[in-house]
């Protein structure tokens, strides 16, 4: 099932919807759900979504979801509520940091498996700037944003730290190996 793509002004709503759940859940230390009725139709279908938090440009926290199961804008509160408390890398959003955090919201499309049989394969596959990449080989598990182009342009120090991340050594393709690929609509605060 393809998702289509989404107006500035649906991105837009997302980006106050995460902002509003970071807020209620660091002030007021609760979660908060969007009534799915009270939104665009776009935001009323399952979708899949990253929230990122960082604040003078440092990450301070990102959770997300790969799977298209509740109403988009439910699942970016729930995301949004999670990457300000629950990233295990991080403390956790403060009220002190509230003002000063920047928020984003990243809309991932269904997900296509490519087709590769191994590391170098899968090199020479993926589309720079474009493909964010699930891997998936057993125990481990990782996935990097298209957004993360932006840090690691080049496709052998991109696919080498997502490698780091899931685990695994790189360079090294366990047999069961998979790897997805997908895009993401990516909004902040205009």
């Amino acid at each position: 099932m393809s998702r289509d793509e989404l107006t500035l002004d649906e991105l837009q709503v997302l980006v106050e919807v995460a902002e509003r759940s970071v807020h209620i859940a660091v002030i007021e230390r609760r979660t908060w759900y969007p009534d799915p009725d009270e939104h665009p139709s776009a935001l009323r279908e399952p979708g899949a979504a990253f929230v990122t938090l960082r604040r003078a440009g440092r990450l301070m926290g990102c959770i997300g979801t790969m799977a298209a199961l509740d109403p988009l804008v439910v699942t970016v509160a729930d995301r949004a509520r999670a990457a300000a408390l629950d990233d295990p890398r991080f403390p956790g959003i403060t009220a002190s940091d509230l003002p000063d955090l920047d928020v984003s919201v990243s809309v991932l499309s269904p997900m296509e498996p490519i087709p590769v049989r191994d590391y170098e394969e899968l090199l020479v596959t993926i589309r720079p700037g474009i493909d964010g990449l699930l891997v998936d080989a057993g125990y481990h598990r990782a996935t990097f944003l298209p957004s993360v182009w932006d840090e690691l342009a080049d496709p052998a120090t991109f696919v080498e730290a997502l490698w780091r991340k899931a685990g695994l050594a790189p360079a090294v393709w366990p047999a069961a190996t998979r790897i997805s690929r997908y895009t993401a609509q990516h909004a902040q605060r205009e």
